[in-house]
């Protein structure tokens, strides 16, 4: 253990932490119990209660964008960064919850891609798995980065050591109980994050004279750094132009409501298998649908403990002071200051010990959590839509049982290495919206168009996807950074309004080349597209009877009706 770790912690600490290990592991082999076949593995034997899967459904989620991306991104950006929650998640988790899981549930699915198969045909199919697999491999990589840079600043470690020992944590309860390990473990998770992070914000919004306070340090920091942006651009969520670099107003609230609202948001909550596996383990489709509703009423609240810490530490940390103002300086998760380390830091400076310990137990249980949920997305992508498809076919339940939990190894291995990448962005936010460009904008085209349109064609499936994929990463090496030091710097678009824009040309792309090869090619009979296409579905096969006799908080509309009347006034206030 060396010496110079970035956080002091005491044996209370180290005893808390060691204590939360217990519980994940535990968890693990209990699961182990109940994993009979395949179905148990992949998708819990869907038999999960609705509160389960949407508290997990979000946790799955609550990993490295939610606590270092969006802390940093509030400490560089400020109440923009909101748009992420407000704008970029609820709406479309709740067109989920209403419209898109009765299809998926009803289908007896066991994955997205699985669905495109049905749809479109082999084509689309394996060009959604391949590119899932690649998408989820490297966004593991995301958490796994994150996870080991709080154990090296925990106890000193090499990055690369401390890689390999999270890895191995999360490997041990994901190849234990498999979905059912992962679904628990988040729930769990959950709460451990909230004990851990609300204290924080209390403590540090205390420490700056409350919301007040927290102004007046913005406001005279950014009247010093006149290359930064503005006191009103980071203080007030609209037009937003902080978070975007649009010069324009207009451009700025086109880009956040289109880009980010519309086409990213919308093709990751809405075709993102590994938030969709949460509510597809459930026990019924009432239960689906109001899994993501669920999970909506946290999502709402949680800007105020990841965003607001991260402004917080903007304000009163000096390294990130520094560094917000244009310093280099010495430090960080690996040797130089950067905004990811915010939470990280802010902790040091302000929780005693005991609450460090909780602290540094919920941001290891966020990274886990967001990593177990990529890696049994993938496991069950692989196994199922790939292995069992196109490499070994028609073999026993057992076998491919096997397969899954040796494809949880080889992910957690190649996750070691994909986490490298991760280190080269200071926002790791910006890299992460550029690879949702790549690979959910253009699937939620192929997936709208198709769900609703029965005219669409197989052949335009799999072309659109391949296009809009192709435009995108066409758009972020044309940009000035979406792919760092090898984007070309053609086009005068930086950080994560490239990937809006990126996100937008994948679903535009998409969108015209899928109904230009329509023109020209075959549609499948109508008759094969019954629980497919919205229009050939008959709505009692999209809805639960029992749910009409259920009390309204009980009920999937009432719920989304709340919910976004709720981030409608939000939005208004802030």
């Amino acid at each position: 253990m060396a010496g110079d770790t970035l956080i002091s912690a005491h044996f209370v600490d180290y005893l808390l932490i060691a204590i939360y290990f217990a519980f994940v592991l535990g968890i693990g082999v209990v699961a182990r119990r109940n994993v009979s076949d395949s179905v148990d593995f992949f998708l819990s034997g869907r038999s999960l209660p609705a509160w389960v899967t949407g508290l997990a459904f979000i946790s799955a989620n609550l990993g490295a964008v939610e606590i270092m991306g969006m802390s940093a991104n509030g400490a560089e950006f400020g109440l923009p960064a909101v748009h992420y929650f407000w704008v970029g998640a609820i709406p479309a988790m709740l067109f989920l919850g209403v419209v898109m899981m009765p299809f998926y549930y009803g289908s007896k699915v066991r994955s997205v891609p699985e669905f495109m198969l049905r749809r479109f045909g082999t084509g689309a199919h394996l060009v959604n798995a391949i590119s899932f697999a690649v998408a989820q491999l490297l966004i593991a990589g995301i958490n796994l980065y994150l996870l080991g840079s709080i154990i090296q600043a925990l106890l000193g470690w090499n990055l690369t050591l401390a890689l390999v020992v999270a890895a191995v944590i999360v490997l041990s309860y994901i190849t234990l109980g498999g979905l059912s390990a992962a679904i628990y473990n988040e729930v769990l998770q959950f709460f451990v994050i909230v004990a851990a992070l609300l204290p924080l914000t209390l403590i540090g919004l205390n420490r700056v004279g409350g919301w007040d306070g927290l102004k007046a340090g913005i406001t005279e920091a950014a009247s010093s750094n006149p290359d930064g942006p503005s006191a009103a651009e980071q203080l007030n969520s609209w037009p937003g132009t902080a978070l975007t670099g649009f010069d324009s107003e207009l451009l700025s609230v086109i880009g956040i409501v289109f880009g980010l609202g519309f086409v990213l948001s919308f093709g990751y909550w809405t075709t993102n298998f590994v938030e969709v596996q949460r509510a597809m383990a459930t026990n019924s489709i009432s239960a689906a649908r109001k899994t993501p509703i669920i999970g909506a009423f946290p999502k709402i609240l949680i800007p105020f403990i990841t965003i607001l810490p991260g402004m917080i530490a903007a304000v009163l940390v000096s390294d990130i002071a520094r560094t917000k103002a244009g310093e280099t300086v010495a430090g960080g998760a690996d040797g130089t200051v950067k905004y990811n380390d915010s939470l990280i830091l802010l902790m040091r400076d302000v929780l005693p010990n005991g609450l460090l310990g909780v602290a540094i137990a919920g941001l290891l249980a966020a990274f886990m959590a967001g990593m177990a949920a990529n890696i049994s997305a993938f496991n069950t992508v692989l196994s199922f839509d790939l292995w069992e498809r196109y490499v070994v076919k028609d073999r026993s339940d057992d076998y491919y049982l096997a397969v899954g939990r040796w494809a949880t190894v080889a992910a957690t291995a190649i996750a070691i290495f994909t986490a490298q990448l991760a280190s080269n962005f200071s926002n790791i936010m910006n890299y992460l919206q550029t690879l949702f460009g790549f690979f959910n904008a253009p699937l939620f085209a192929t997936f709208i168009l198709g769900m609703f349109w029965k005219r669409m064609t197989p052949t335009a499936g799999w072309t659109g996807l391949v296009a809009g994929t192709l435009s995108a990463v066409a758009v972020a090496f044309l940009s000035e950074d979406a792919f760092g030091s090898l984007s070309l710097g053609a086009i005068p678009l930086a950080g994560q309004g490239a990937s809006f824009v990126a996100a937008g040309a994948a679903f535009v792309v998409d969108i015209v080349v899928s109904v230009v090869v329509t023109s020209m090619t075959k549609p499948k009979p109508y008759a094969e597209l019954k629980g497919l296409v919205y229009s050939e579905t008959p709505r009692e096969d999209l809805v639960d009877p029992d749910e009409a006799s259920h009390p309204w908080y009980q009920r999937t509309m009432p719920l989304a009706g709340l919910a976004l009347a709720l981030v409608v006034v939000l939005n208004v206030v802030f």
